[in-house]
């Protein structure tokens, strides 16, 4: 792998400690997938914020990060953490709360702002074919498919080193050639909701493991539905992108057939009960501006008997305050920079979860140990409302 002679010097150590680390995690990383050299980012975007996921392994290391003085060389952004800041943060033990804020306060003091959201294309949209080094797998698939930028799933220790140098190695879908579909998926029943699109991502990335699909057949997208779709699709496979538009090489691709009832049997093995639930959960990935509103029309008039959870980034939260007040006003919380996967939602006696998310319904019942049902927002807005 090629370095620049500004490169050799950092991974020689002659920039500090904290580069020389970074430096090495990147090229040992770009080895692996045989990657020719580093290439310039425009932004970072950095998972394993959670106290509840983390822990406390981590931490020596951020701390050492930043005592060597380490700094972002790029605007980059950091995934939900195990709180909001008003409410459920009130609800768990002190430890907890300071241990959650050291993390974030370490990530701050590296440059890096603390969004806590796993939609930051909300906040700052990356332009079409500019690269990024991304970890959360459902931005990092929004990116590549619907806002048409360029980058590779990282982990967090790469998109953190990412952050610190500036670049990321130039594999997989930063190369024109390992973009291109690979495979075609025709649907044959019109999807009718956000949560059959999320379960299309789940059924079809079981089959796909890590190719690049192309769809036909889908209507009516929306960039909600299209980002229920991909987090679907990156969390039941390691798929990076798709493609939805319509391209002239189809014929030449390995077909597979989508039945509606293939989205069906899917929505029914993530749904693991039938129970009515303790908690309902909008917002994986976090609710854009129009969710917020579908749901605030949906409560219109209306008065939430159950746990409402709805979940947002603080930016979306200040563009939809109209919004959050009719939600709030019926009952229902407005979230910010957490989410139901990445709390202990277990300890706050919730035993039974109801959500519009495929991801969430595929996540919850191993990360959180709960019974899931998996259906449409209207759904669970309504039962949300039923005592």
């Amino acid at each position: 792998m090629y370095l620049t002679r500004e490169e050799e010097r950092v991974y020689d150590g002659e920039c500090g400690w904290a580069y020389q680390v970074a430096m090495k995690i990147l090229v040992r990383l770009g080895e692996l997938f045989g990657a020719t050299r580093l290439i310039p980012i425009r932004s970072a975007h950095i998972s394993g914020v959670s106290y509840k996921t983390l822990g406390d392994a981590p931490v020596d290391f951020f701390e050492a990060l930043v005592e060597a003085g380490g700094k972002a060389k790029v605007p980059s952004t950091v995934n939900p953490s195990s709180f909001d800041p008003e409410y459920l943060v009130t609800m768990f033990p002190e430890e907890y709360k300071e241990r959650q804020s050291r993390i974030i306060d370490l990530y701050r003091e590296m440059g890096m702002s603390p969004t806590l959201t796993c939609t930051p294309y909300y906040i700052h949209k990356p332009q079409p074919g500019s690269h990024l080094a991304w970890a959360e797998s459902s931005a990092v698939i929004y990116a590549n498919s619907v806002l048409g930028a360029w980058t590779n799933r990282e982990g967090a220790p790469s998109a953190l080193a990412a952050a610190l140098i500036g670049k990321t190695p130039n594999y997989d879908v930063h190369q024109t050639e390992n973009r291109q579909a690979n495979v075609l998926i025709k649907v044959k029943s019109s999807l009718q909701n956000e949560a059959e699109f999320g379960a299309l991502g789940i059924h079809v990335g079981k089959l796909l493991k890590d190719e690049v699909p192309i769809f036909e057949g889908l209507r009516d997208c929306t960039n909600d539905g299209l980002k229920q779709l991909g987090a679907g699709l990156a969390s039941s496979g390691m798929i990076t992108m798709f493609h939805y538009r319509n391209s002239t090489h189809k014929s030449r691709l390995e077909t597979i057939s989508v039945e509606a009832k293939d989205v069906k049997d899917t929505i029914e093995s993530l749904s693991t009960t039938s129970e009515a639930p303790d908690l309902v959960f909008i917002g994986c990935p976090h609710c854009s501006l129009g969710e917020i509103k579908s749901v605030a029309q949906a409560l219109q008039s209306k008065k939430v008997k159950r746990e409402l959870w709805v979940c947002t980034s603080s930016h979306v939260k200040r563009m939809a305050e109209r919004h959050v007040n009719t939600i709030e006003r019926a009952g229902g919380h407005v979230l910010c920079d957490t989410c139901a996967v990445v709390t202990w939602v277990k300890k706050l006696g919730f035993k039974t979860l109801m959500t519009n998310s495929a991801k969430t319904a595929y996540y919850a019942p191993t990360l959180n140990g709960v019974d899931v049902a998996l259906v449409p927002l209207e759904q669970c807005v309504s039962t949300a409302c039923r005592g």
